[in-house]
């Protein structure tokens, strides 16, 4: 993205994407903690805590994995995992995936066989599924989901929520959605 992090690309509505986000999380989660994970340094600005990747230089389950550490020793039952870069989505959505579904151990969007373990809430009780693809050497999280298995649920989506979900990862995404 030019050497730009995707979290302060400026969404449609003018505010960087991580500001959009932050904002529908604390209008769907008024008392939830908004934190950062992974190499937060470009972030500084916005003033909130960051989480090493536990452990780092494997990626998203890294990230994940230190969430959900973080998250235990707080006393939380469960962390909602967001990319920082949907420019669209909205607080309704995130109440839902953080209230249905309380019995799964993880709720995202599925598209098919693919999960979108970036929109997701996770049950710490996920933790063990996160350990076992950390000790088989795996660094997917759809390998997650896989290891969760009928312990996770997919969140069902209207038309209206699946173009929340359109994210940014190349210059071209910009372009289509300022069109």
């Amino acid at each position: 993205m030019g050497g730009v992090a995707k979290g302060l690309l400026r969404s449609p509505s003018g505010a960087s994407i991580v500001e959009h986000l932050v904002s529908q999380c604390h209008a769907a989660l008024p008392n939830a903690p908004v934190v950062l994970v992974g190499d937060a340094a470009a972030y500084a600005s916005l003033g909130l805590r960051a989480l090493a990747d536990a452990p780092s230089g494997i990626g998203p389950l890294g990230g994940l994995r230190a969430l959900l550490l973080d998250a235990e020793h707080a006393g939380d039952a469960a962390v909602l995992a967001l990319a920082c870069d949907m420019p669209f989505i909205g607080s309704r959505l995130l109440t839902r995936l953080a209230v249905e579904c309380p019995e799964a151990l993880a709720l995202a969007p599925r598209s098919e066989e693919l999960w979108q373990p970036l929109c997701a809430r996770y049950s710490l009780a996920a933790l063990d599924a996160v350990g076992a693809a950390l000790d088989a050497g795996e660094r997917s999280l759809q390998r997650v989901f896989a290891r969760l298995d009928s312990r996770a649920s997919a969140l069902a989506l209207d038309a209206a929520e699946q173009r929340e979900l359109r994210d940014w990862d190349e210059p071209s995404d910009l372009l289509r959605d300022r069109e």
